[in-house]
């Protein structure tokens, strides 16, 4: 082969070559930095859904109602018991599972009606407000933590003000609760509730700012106490 042609292949090879190297180049950065990267981000985001919801995300819009109205006041069957108190019978409670609708949670000041959910799942949080299934639900004497998003069913909740009534209708009674004041944390500061209190309260938190898209920093408390309603007896069948 004369030098002439040798020289003329060499020339070919180097234009393919200064066109497919930098493509490969430009793959393997990619394909290096997405093996090294993805790990982290699948932690972030499955960090950030635990700021928010305690379940898998789940996007169905089917849900199973259980609540029932009872009138003003009024509640299942009761039973006094030695400390002189009335409590709604244990087994006379039809206990929520996760996801149902199992109540209504009203802040009239607010303008908050919202029907309320056990668990705080996305299809909770789509069609009202849901209770972190970690916590209490009404009745029960721990802490009720309830969430929902702050550009639709907790909305309102910028308006709320220390002294405000919050009405919380089950099918076991109704109860209600004051506010106590309202306040604003981060949303890794797991100080700013007490799961393991030993008396009946409820706390409400959203996304802050209010009307911002997409998780936040921060998140906005409501904290509340115990008015009245009926506790609910855990002990099966005492005092029939």
């Amino acid at each position: 082969m004369s030098d002439k042609k040798r020289r003329h292949r060499h020339k070919k090879f180097d234009g393919k070559s200064f066109i497919i190297l930098p493509i490969i180049f430009l793959f393997g950065t990619y394909l290096v930095l997405y093996l090294a990267l993805a790990p982290s981000f699948s932690t972030i985001f499955s960090a950030a859904g635990m700021f928010f919801s305690d379940n898998k995300k789940d996007y169905s819009t089917e849900y199973e109602n259980i609540f029932v109205p009872v009138s003003e006041n009024s509640t299942l069957p009761t039973v006094t018991k030695e400390d002189k108190k009335t409590y709604v019978k244990n087994d006379a409670v039809e206990y929520p599972n996760y996801g149902n609708q199992f109540g209504e949670l009203i802040i009239e000041e607010c303008g908050i009606d919202n029907k309320l959910f056990f668990g705080d799942g996305e299809v909770a949080l789509r069609n009202g407000v849901g209770i972190y299934n970690g916590s209490f639900i009404p009745g029960y004497g721990g802490t009720i933590l309830v969430a929902g998003h702050n550009n639709t069913y907790f909305n309102g909740l910028k308006y709320a003000e220390k002294g405000q009534t919050v009405v919380i209708r089950t099918s076991y009674g109704n109860y209600e609760y004051r506010i106590t004041g309202t306040a604003v944390k981060k949303a890794t500061d797991r100080t700013a509730y007490d799961l393991n209190a030993g008396y009946e309260n409820l706390i409400m938190y959203t996304c802050y700012p209010f009307d911002e898209l997409g998780l936040t920093d921060y998140r906005f408390f409501v904290y509340t106490e115990l008015v009245s309603g009926a506790p609910i007896d855990k002990s099966t069948g005492e005092g029939e």
